[in-house]
């Protein structure tokens, strides 16, 4: 069942896998984020896809009543990846062109277990704050430890000064799919300022 869009509702970006992973709480993670979504009154924008964690996401925000967007590119566009129940299905014309658009729509970013797609949009998205160009808050589903290691990876680039500590307070970093959830739909990321170059030492 297709749900007419509605074009006040407010979209969360969801990053995640087009595999399931190794474990089921991966899954149940996923499941309890789209129900989530649905039940804080927002919707899902996502990579369109039907299969993995963006599939189960997709398909509880739709059981939950609302509105699903995804942002898929031309060469993913086949019967087996592209989710064809949801709200509305854009079709891009490269993975550039999916990234700045689903962007575009979302009043805010979440990050699920996945691949190397999933840590690509993550950082990307983070670099974008970062730079001032959206003021957006950003969550990081830290499902059983899967993230700890790029957690470390960050603390490591703030200790070694290639990042300065008021870039990770962008990150809302979380254990619980509702819990956060519920909290990015009303945070308001700091004000870090133009922090991303010290012209000092240029």
């Amino acid at each position: 069942m297709k749900f007419k869009p509605n074009p006040d509702a407010k979209l969360l970006c969801v990053f995640c896998g087009s595999q399931s992973g190794a474990r089921k709480l991966y899954s149940i993670a996923a499941n309890a984020a789209g129900d989530e979504i649905a039940r804080q009154g927002m919707g899902l924008v996502y990579g369109g896809g039907k299969v993995g964690l963006m599939g189960i996401v997709a398909d509880a925000v739709l059981a939950g009543g609302g509105q699903v967007v995804g942002v898929i590119p031309d060469v993913l566009m086949t019967k087996e990846l592209a989710h064809d129940q949801i709200t509305k299905l854009e079709v891009v014309n490269s993975m550039h062109q999916r990234k700045a658009r689903m962007a575009e729509l979302a009043c805010g970013f979440l990050t699920l277990p996945g691949g190397i797609g999933t840590f690509e949009e993550f950082f990307e998205i983070v670099t974008w704050a970062v730079l001032g160009i959206h003021q957006k808050p950003i969550g990081l589903l830290n499902v059983d430890g899967y993230f700890d290691p790029i957690l470390r990876l960050l603390g490591h680039a703030v200790e070694e000064k290639f990042l300065r500590p008021q870039h990770l307070d962008l990150i809302l970093v979380g254990e619980d799919p509702a819990a956060l959830v519920t909290r990015l739909a009303s945070h308001k990321p700091p004000s870090i300022g133009p922090l991303w170059l010290d012209l000092n030492q240029s």
